[in-house]
């Protein structure tokens, strides 16, 4: 259930907004034409999120709101977009040298942003990571660090992705190519994985509402609607057989099997 009720005076200009999703309901509220300000809560069960939501529509319609005819233009849409994403990623590589401190500013930036700008972020890196889930790039990250578990391999495609859009999308397509973006981890005697980057929108949404990452990750799925399920990989390689993977990618295999970033 979802409805916007509108309140107009001579002064002021307000929506609120509910958004009721099994037990839990999302409130959002402020100035006609801005993103407005989100408010969660959950309740015992679904019948109980329902009636007080009821209640909060009749408290509104008493003060003078209305249920307004049409939604266009009363809630600003999300600022953040996949152009956006990326150069936010970029921008923080030139703001700072050690990866740690390039996410404490991205985390620091997207803290200052409205809460549906931070989650419509990390949408947009989830769908990018998902798609990382593949059986080719897993039997390499196993080839570059020496094995690689499930973990291991979820912080890998966190390092990968920071690496931007048209080298994330090279790797993808061809494993192989990720070999010059090792190299400077060789010197540095470092993996390649960024586990960090996974959480930088849940750490932003704690920094600018002090809730913890549970209360997200619940704010996460009503706002994005992301209902993904990691599915089960069928791997097309053996790690007990290593020839199977030297085949798969000789490149790698020559300069890492004997010497794994590890």
């Amino acid at each position: 259930m979802r409805r916007i009720l509108i309140y107009r005076d001579s002064t002021s200009e307000k929506f609120w907004e509910i958004n009721v999703i099994e037990n839990t309901f999302l409130v959002t509220y402020g100035k006609i034409g801005t993103t407005g300000t989100v408010k969660m809560k959950e309740f015992e069960s679904e019948e109980i999120s329902h009636k007080e939501a009821d209640k909060l529509i009749q408290s509104k319609l008493k003060k003078g709101y209305v249920i307004a005819d049409s939604t266009e233009d009363i809630v600003k849409k999300n600022m953040m977009s996949e152009t956006l994403f990326w150069e936010l990623l970029e921008t923080a590589k030139k703001k700072e040298e050690d990866p740690e401190d390039q996410l404490e500013w991205l985390e620091l930036h997207l803290s200052r942003k409205p809460i549906k700008d931070i989650v419509e972020f990390d949408f947009i890196l989830k769908k990018y990571y998902y798609q990382s889930y593949t059986s080719d790039l897993w039997a390499a990250a196993y080839i570059i660090m020496g094995g690689c578990s499930d973990d291991s391999f979820d912080y890998f495609r966190a390092w990968l992705l920071f690496l931007g859009k048209e080298t994330y999308e090279s790797i993808i397509n061809n494993p192989e190519s990720i070999i010059p973006h090792l190299q400077p981890l060789e010197i540095e005697q470092e993996v390649p994985e960024l586990e960090d980057l996974l959480y930088v929108a849940s750490m932003a949404y704690e920094e600018k509402t002090g809730f913890d990452d549970e209360h997200y990750s619940k704010l996460y799925k009503q706002i994005s609607g992301d209902k993904y399920l990691q599915p089960s990989i069928e791997l097309d390689w053996d790690e007990e057989d290593m020839d199977s993977l030297r085949k798969k990618f000789p490149l790698l295999w020559d300069r890492y099997s004997q010497n794994p970033l590890e």
